[in-house]
């Protein structure tokens, strides 16, 4: 059965935030809480956690999965950011933004599209996301909890201890933090395009060249 740590969410116990990230540092599978609903994440370079999640999700070899990182010099690593883009994501992170962008080798090959070499980047407006992100010092894989047939993510941690406990290897409880998908925005085109229209506005966009 998993761990599960109910973290403050706003002031992050260090204690438990360490022990969620030696989790992580061990291949372990976490359910942790964002600006935009509960994700299920694991280190970048953990093959059997991204098959754990593809199969708690169903998902087959074209999902793109997200890159959650903890700010904009975590981005240039893994994306493409020429100078354009560098100041629109300034003026979006954090926030309930994902955004696709041209990727750097850096990404593991089995996260990208395997038609497209774009991946999915976002950093989270949550303080136990930030915590978490701070103490590992490197992005973390993620994907959104919504089991398949729903069409709404889970948001109870009770439940999902319950469901998911036996596959995975932490839940936190960081209380109610949404249930509405990322805004999904595609940097890979000259023009900004939102694909996707969801937490985080995107009035702002239209106007962007």
């Amino acid at each position: 059965m998993s761990e599960f740590f109910a973290i403050h969410p706003e002031n992050p116990q260090s204690r438990l935030v360490e022990r969620v990230c030696s989790a992580i540092h061990q291949g372990g599978v976490v359910v942790l809480p964002t600006d935009s609903g509960y994700a299920l994440v694991c280190a970048l370079e953990n093959k059997r956690g991204v098959d754990v999640i593809r199969q708690i999700r169903r998902l087959d070899d074209k999902h793109n999965f997200t890159l959650l990182c903890r700010d904009l010099s975590e981005i240039s690593i893994y994306a493409r950011v020429e100078n354009h883009i560098y100041r629109l994501l300034k003026a979006h992170t954090p926030g309930a933004y994902t955004f696709i962008l041209e990727a750097t080798r850096e990404v593991p090959r089995r996260l990208l599209h395997p038609k497209r070499k774009q991946i999915g980047i976002r950093v989270p407006d949550n303080p136990i996301a930030q915590a978490v992100l701070e103490m590992l010092a490197e992005p973390l894989m993620s994907s959104t909890l919504m089991l398949p047939g729903d069409v709404l993510p889970m948001t109870d941690p009770y439940e999902i201890q319950e469901i998911l406990g036996h596959q995975i290897e932490v839940v936190i409880d960081g209380g109610f933090c949404g249930f509405e998908g990322t805004s999904v925005v595609d940097l890979t085109d000259e023009i900004p395009r939102v694909t996707r229209v969801g937490a985080g506005d995107t009035s702002s966009f239209s106007e962007t060249a």
